[in-house]
């Protein structure tokens, strides 16, 4: 690689690449947050009897990230990063074109699996990827850019599904119109491969601090207890976020007779587009606002609305209320992930893959939520089950104690 792609592109390049770094966020949450709308379609069309067998599905997309997120990295030291991306996004063509040609519920989860470990390479790759082509003095703000096209991309999601739910391809299987969806995947993941052969990135040179260490860092990690209670607060938010995501349309069809393919559909849409709101408006609150108690607000917030969703009787109260909780969840996951981080004084490199390893949550809160909807033989009972997650990202925010706070508007001027 010649010199000039070692260094932090500028002016147009720049902008080039942060476009292309922001189609493959839209891509990467586009394909990813379709299990939401899709469960109920899933259940009907296999004829699962147990909500656990439903469960089983992110379960074996999310449980990629564990197998993957490591070994990722390692491929990148070694092979780079344009050759690791080219991987990722072949892992996500092969498992779309496996189910769309191969459309049974075994296969589904193996498919699932292949576009998880997919999806683990490539956030492997972009998240660094960012930073080098952003420049590090950007970051803060690339970073929330990315987190408002994801959810962007997660807001269309369900609304391309009922589009193709009403108007299928012609060589989708019939009585199986929402398999359209994974040839749609195949041509756009082709295209995405298509666009990284062609492109030229920088390289991502790494501070000594922002580079996974060996062993040791891990263990000396290990060792402190607040690494674990932070991971566990990631754990619980990917929970929560999927818990809910792939619940709403079935939980609305259940219990308020809402159409899965029409408002369930929108209401899973609107609960990732309450989510974009709620970021561009922490853009703001961020600086007006510490985090900690931000954190609280937002946990009280997405408790009241959730308990108002699960017990009202008014299925417009629920259809609002359920898709509201995505505006109140907005800001955990940033502020989680940044208190974790301020909160060591090393091994930020370490600590960021340990923190990353726990998107895991994905695989278990969906699962978790079936199997007690089983146990109980009721959704909402199951569904409860959220409350516990949110309980404990709510308290990060009471013992939190970062070494460096979010800086303030009020703070600056002050000095």
């Amino acid at each position: 690689m010649n010199t000039a792609a070692q260094q932090h592109p500028t002016g147009t390049r720049r902008v080039f690449y942060l476009v292309i770094i922001m189609m493959f966020w839209f891509v990467i949450s586009f394909v990813t947050n379709i299990l939401g709308p899709l469960i109920p379609d899933i259940i009907n069309s296999f004829n699962l009897s147990k909500l656990t067998l439903a469960g089983f599905i992110p379960t074996s997309f999310f449980i990629a990230y564990a197998v993957m997120s490591i070994p990722a990295g390692l491929m990148i030291e070694k092979w780079g990063e344009k050759t690791v991306l080219f991987l990722g996004f072949m892992m996500n063509l092969a498992g779309s074109l496996l189910f769309a040609f191969l459309h049974t519920y075994p296969v589904l989860l193996i498919s699932c699996f292949i576009i998880g470990l997919g999806m683990a390479m490539l956030q492997t790759v972009i998240n660094p990827l960012q930073r080098a082509v952003g420049g590090e003095e950007n970051y803060a703000f690339v970073g929330d850019m990315s987190q408002v096209v994801f959810s962007g991309a997660s807001f269309v999601s369900p609304l391309v599904y009922t589009y193709y739910v009403a108007n299928p391809m012609s060589i989708a299987p019939e009585g199986l119109p929402w398999i359209s969806l994974y040839y749609l995947f195949g041509i756009i993941l082709f295209v995405m491969l298509i666009v990284v052969l062609l492109c030229r990135f920088p390289k991502i040179e790494l501070k000594a601090d922002e580079k996974s260490g060996g062993k040791s860092s891990y263990f000396e990690l290990f060792k402190e207890s607040k690494v674990w209670l932070f991971a566990l607060g990631i754990f619980f938010y990917v929970s929560t976020e999927q818990g809910i995501a792939n619940n709403i349309s079935l939980f609305l069809e259940r219990y308020h007779g809402v159409d899965p393919h029409t408002l369930g559909a929108s209401a899973v849409a609107w609960f990732w587009g309450s989510m974009l709101i709620g970021c561009i408006v922490g853009l703001l609150l961020l600086k007006l606002i510490d985090s900690k108690v931000l954190l609280k607000i937002c946990g009280f917030l997405a408790i009241i609305l959730l308990a108002t969703a699960l017990t009202t009787k008014n299925s417009d109260i629920a259809l609002y209320c359920l898709p509201c909780v995505g505006f109140a969840m907005s800001l955990m996951y940033p502020i989680i992930f940044s208190l974790a981080l301020n909160s060591v004084t090393r091994h930020h490199g370490s600590f960021a893959g340990i923190m990353c390893t726990a998107i895991v949550g994905g695989a278990a809160g969906p699962l978790f939520v079936s199997l007690l909807s089983d146990a109980t033989h009721s959704l909402r009972t199951g569904m409860c089950l959220i409350f516990v997650f949110i309980i404990y990202i709510l308290l990060i925010g009471f013992w939190a104690k970062p070494i460096v706070k979010n800086k303030l508007l009020t703070s600056k001027r002050k000095s």
